[in-house]
């Protein structure tokens, strides 16, 4: 590890955070080697030249190329785009597929792998633990395992744990335990809605993962989660997914229909500002709306490195495509995620 490059971009107020960045640690690829096919999943290292694909059921991923888990190689992708800190994150299909026992052994790995990268390069990673949702026992046992590790600075979780919404009572411990240790929550599209329909044309990610954000959204205001606990940072992906288009529906259909009646203290739209943001619109016009509707300081730098629906260079869309002030595009770089990942 050499440290010319661990320190080739020094965390500052200035700094680029990507808080969308996603992470496959080669411990938790050999782990589904080993005990995988109990639960249907598997690597398929021989299909793809690029790289191994882990394949769950009859859904795969994409080929995961040395740049998911090659730490100096991602770094000097870093600098390429002038990102000092990656937020390293698991994605689908997370580790709920297991048992309770597998998918704990499955998110140690994973935290474990992601506090020592912060160890390696302190300067460029931090964690965002995954837990063994399917648990919310052994999910609360692991939350409080790495609540101690230096390198983890917030908690993912999909919008659903295998189509239990978050909103779920058994999962206020967790939350209970994030906001005490102010640890904000960063959700990500998980067995995304409408599947039966969606499975031409990458229907299931173009249009499957916006949705399924704005229904987790939903559930965690209707739910009374944002209201239970008034601290509690959640981070939406996507921009928002569809909620911040749709919040003039929500919020007229909470006045109007009586299953909404008592179940959120204020109006939907409230709602809005307490949570927070990534970049990833892939449209300036939409993600200049967001940012007039909520904050600049409620938005923050993503890529979704370094899946295809990502961007390749993050930092233009704020800088060059915006029309934002200086102070804005800091907060947006950067800033409020330092304050929220306790960066710097």
């Amino acid at each position: 590890m050499p440290p010319a490059i661990v320190q080739s971009r020094a965390v500052s107020p200035a700094a680029a955070i990507d808080i969308h960045a996603h992470y496959f640690p080669e411990t938790f690829l050999r782990i589904i080697d080993e005990v995988g096919e109990r639960f249907g999943a598997r690597i398929d290292r021989t299909t793809n030249p690029a790289g191994p694909v882990l394949v769950l059921g009859h859904t795969r991923t994409a080929a995961l190329d040395p740049s998911y888990w090659d730490l100096d190689r991602r770094v000097k992708a870093m600098d390429r785009q002038r990102v000092d800190v990656h937020a390293l994150s698991l994605t689908a299909p997370m580790v709920y597929f297991a048992d309770s026992q597998v998918g704990s052994r499955l998110a140690r790995a994973v935290n474990d792998a992601m506090n020592e990268a912060h160890t390696a390069y302190p300067l460029r990673f931090v964690g965002l633990a995954t837990l063994p949702m399917q648990d919310p026992t052994a999910a609360v046992t692991e939350l409080d395992r790495v609540r101690e590790l230096r390198g983890i600075r917030g908690i993912y979780l999909g919008t659903n744990v295998n189509g239990r919404e978050l909103s779920d009572p058994a999962y206020f411990p967790i939350y209970e335990r994030c906001q005490a240790a102010k640890l904000p929550i960063l959700l990500h599209p998980l067995n995304v809605i409408g599947a039966n329909r969606l499975g031409n044309y990458y229907l299931n990610n173009f249009l499957g993962n916006p949705f399924d954000t704005a229904v987790a959204a939903s559930y965690l205001v209707f739910g009374g989660v944002m209201d239970r606990f008034p601290k509690l940072e959640v981070c939406l992906p996507h921009a928002g997914g569809a909620l911040p288009y749709l919040v003039g529906r929500l919020t007229h259909g909470q006045r109007m229909r009586p299953e909404t009646k008592g179940v959120a203290r204020r109006p939907f739209e409230t709602y809005l500002k307490r949570f927070t943001y990534d970049t990833i619109s892939h449209s300036p016009p939409l993600l200049r709306f967001l940012i007039d509707l909520v904050g600049a300081e409620r938005v923050m730098l993503g890529s979704d490195y370094c899946f295809d629906m990502g961007y390749i260079r993050p930092r233009e869309i704020v800088e060059k495509r915006l029309r934002l002030s200086r102070p804005d595009q800091r907060r947006i770089l950067g800033a409020t995620a330092a304050r929220l990942l306790s960066i710097g």
